[in-house]
């Protein structure tokens, strides 16, 4: 119950929703702005993090520890994600030298 003693020392809810926001939205403007592959998963990796957050966050506020269970599944696709598209960034890396992602539909056909 440690995150219960993050609530009762005066942080509000309130806090957690505007960080949450601040860091779900930066991952997506470096979606849609940046061409490099592995900033773009930092990013989505950033967004998955800021939801995880604010999941925690509403699960302890509420008093209720199901939230908690989806954070712990969300972590784990995450994982796994980070893992499948950094071999496959490997195996593109091999292939065309660069890791732009403007050129990666150089590998079609």
């Amino acid at each position: 119950m440690a995150l219960a003693g993050i609530f009762q020392s005066g942080v509000s809810i309130d806090f957690y929703i505007i960080l949450s926001s601040v860091l779900f939205v930066i991952g997506a403007v470096g979606v849609m702005i940046r061409r490099n592959a592995i900033i773009l998963l930092m990013c989505i990796e950033l967004m998955l993090n800021a939801v995880n957050l604010l999941l925690v966050a509403f699960s302890t506020y509420f008093g209720n520890a199901d939230a908690q269970i989806f954070v712990f599944f969300i972590m784990v696709v995450a994982a796994a994600e980070a893992t499948v598209g950094l071999s496959i960034l490997v195996l593109a890396y091999r292939t065309l030298r660069t890791t732009d992602v403007g050129l990666f539909n150089k590998l079609k056909g």
